[in-house]
């Protein structure tokens, strides 16, 4: 992986954009072992990758996960969501077949999902920044 702070460019943007996305299962239910977070951590990696994101970091507990994304400004972060979720749970409901089992109907991760914007400069830096721009005239 790229060093997290490097900045990437597009066609026409130069950008460093994080999300920290948070993925809590139906029900809170204690499911996840760490096989699970081991297998997640590369299907992720490699879903973000097909995506032209990248993913930073990740790790979680029996009922949650946490992921740091660096991602390009023509990927909506409902978009990347929706990838990660709904792969995710195909694969670790085919995968291991014990997770299967403890779902009805086969769903494993709860509708709602945590997206917080992070990197860069803090808030009220970038705020005394455009704050103390010269307008002309």
């Amino acid at each position: 992986m790229k060093n997290a702070t490097e900045i990437r460019t597009g066609r026409h943007c130069v950008f460093l954009m994080h999300v920290h996305l948070v993925f809590v299962t139906k029900y809170r239910r204690r499911v996840f072992e760490a096989r699970h977070i081991k297998y997640m951590r590369g299907l992720f990696a490699r879903l973000c990758s097909e995506l032209d994101a990248e993913m930073v970091e990740m790790d979680g507990e029996e009922d949650h996960v946490h992921i740091l994304v660096n991602y390009p400004p023509k990927l909506a972060v409902s978009t990347l969501v929706n990838a990660l979720k709904g792969t995710s749970s195909r694969r670790l409901r085919g995968e291991f077949p014990e997770i299967e089992r403890r779902y009805y109907k086969g769903v494993l991760w709860s509708p709602s999902y945590f997206a917080g914007s992070c990197g860069g400069a803090p808030l009220t830096v970038i705020r005394q920044y455009v704050e103390n721009q010269q307008t002309p005239g």
